[in-house]
């Protein structure tokens, strides 16, 4: 299973559109750390980046 952020509360939101740190397209998105980021982008660079875990 990927990744799933919570990007419902207001502090993700900002009136003014900046480019994506991933995709390079606008958004009004903000991460938890106040960068620009599609949600959807976001997940996927995680996923990406993410070790796998040891299941054994």
């Amino acid at each position: 299973m990927g990744a799933h952020f919570d990007w419902s509360d207001k502090k993700h939101w900002s009136p003014r559109p900046e480019p994506c740190g991933i995709c390079a397209k606008p958004t009004n998105l903000r991460s938890d750390r106040g960068k620009p980021a599609h949600k959807v982008c976001a997940e996927t660079w995680t996923d990406q980046h993410t070790k796998p875990t040891d299941k054994s």
